[in-house]
């Protein structure tokens, strides 16, 4: 292992004396402690930099919360690790401040101190300093003239990622995302072009193009006798657009498909000032007898409220929320609260971020019955996609002699 320069802070000298002699067992590097949080300021001053700091919460004088903050300041601390004893709820919030002061927070390992889950922890810091990301672009965002050509080259494309039945993991529909796909730089999500195309209201031309892209899926997918439900995510600016709702229908039409087959998802924060004309499109997206889904429900400050007042067919919970239930247990509460206000509402239910089969299994543990998530499927190109539908169809079926063997690979 590399030589790292480890800060113990705690104040029980008996905890401190055992933590610091397995940590000089175990690194090759400097091993600092401190009995309370201006001590620990000191050990700072007396050094270039601290990759790691073993970090207790109570104490007598500035305690761990005060440390943290001035590690901040000081841009001398690059890493944290919780050793604390204080209630699991308590830790979870000072995560969530680590996060904020933007410290990089390798784990928890409450009390007493375990060397071994150090190690891991150590381990974990030494790939995350050695791991270079692979750029994607050039320093800058691209330029309003990028954009442009790219909209006009039809280089922008859906990619589908499925939604599934937990337990089963049978098809039940897909959601449409965007991706540019830039001759020089590969396949590029949302957060690289999104800027450009707000700022220069072209939010809206993407959109139709992506809309009739989907349309055009689903009647090929129909055609094969796999006809599903297709996600699309309306941009705030749009719902204030009075041609929305008029040529929705007309393109529906036109490609011959359900209005009942289309959901569009609308994240919370965009209608917290929602003008009337947004909040009239959404009923008569439902009075068509489209779809609409609250994404990333709870991540905001009035999911509840909106939810009462506007016409949800389908809530779609933050991903957050599947992530920490294993190590907060107030997130797993409030998983099965939605489960029960989803069947109380009549409405479905979606969770996102299903990345292991251990949430997985919890989540069906607490009635979750579809999801989305890397686990099952990352967004795919239309080909692939395609792929995708048709195995799934073959499993549910069974197999054909003609096709015996065939199959693919994500």
């Amino acid at each position: 292992m590399q030589d790292l320069t480890v800060l113990v802070l705690e104040d029980e000298p008996f905890q401190r004396l055992v933590t610091v002699t397995a940590l000089e067992k175990l690194l090759p590097g400097t091993v600092l402690q401190a009995a309370d949080g201006d001590e620990a300021i000191t050990a700072l001053a007396g050094c270039s930099h601290v990759d790691i700091v073993l970090c207790d919460l109570k104490m007598a004088g500035m305690d761990g919360l005060a440390f943290l903050r001035h590690a901040t300041s000081s841009g001398k601390v690059r890493a944290v690790v919780l050793c604390s004893g204080l209630d699991p709820i308590l830790r979870q919030a000072t995560v969530l401040m680590i996060h904020c002061l933007g410290l990089t927070f390798l784990g928890d390992l409450g009390k007493p101190f375990n060397i071994e889950g150090f190690n891991q922890l150590a381990k974990r810091y030494k790939a995350h300093c050695n791991t270079q990301p692979r750029p994607l672009l050039p320093a800058e965002l691209p330029t309003l003239n990028d954009v442009l050509q790219g909209l006009d080259n039809g280089a922008f494309e859906a990619y589908y990622q499925p939604k599934v039945t937990l337990a089963g993991q049978d098809l039940v529909g897909a959601e449409v995302l965007a991706r540019w796909v830039h001759p020089q730089w590969g396949v590029l999500a949302p957060a690289h072009f999104l800027p450009v195309m707000e700022q220069h209201n072209l939010i809206d031309r993407m959109f139709w193009h992506l809309f009739e892209q989907g349309l055009a899926l689903h009647q090929q997918l129909a055609a094969q006798g796999q006809a599903i439900h297709l996600a699309f995510n309306l941009h705030p600016a749009q719902l204030a657009c009075s041609g929305l709702t008029e040529r929705i229908p007309m393109m529906l039409k036109r490609a011959q498909v359900p209005a009942a087959c289309v959901i569009f998802e609308i994240t919370e924060t965009g209608l917290l000032s929602a003008p009337a004309s947004s909040l009239e499109n959404l009923v008569r997206l439902r009075m068509l007898g489209c779809g609409l889904a609250m994404d990333d429900f709870g991540a905001g400050y009035s999911s509840l409220d909106r939810l009462s007042e506007l016409p949800f067919s389908e809530i779609k919970l933050d991903r957050a929320f599947a992530h920490k239930m294993q190590s907060n247990p107030r997130c797993a509460a409030i998983i099965s609260c939605s489960v029960a206000l989803a069947r109380a509402l009549d409405i479905s239910l979606v969770i996102e971020g299903v990345e292991t089969a251990a949430q997985q299994t919890r989540l069906i543990e607490l009635g979750c019955t579809i999801a989305q998530g890397y686990l099952f499927a990352r967004p795919m190109p239309q080909s692939h996609f395609i792929d995708y539908c048709r195995i799934r169809l073959l499993a549910s079926t069974g197999p054909s002699p003609s096709n015996k063997g065939d199959g693919f690979e994500l």
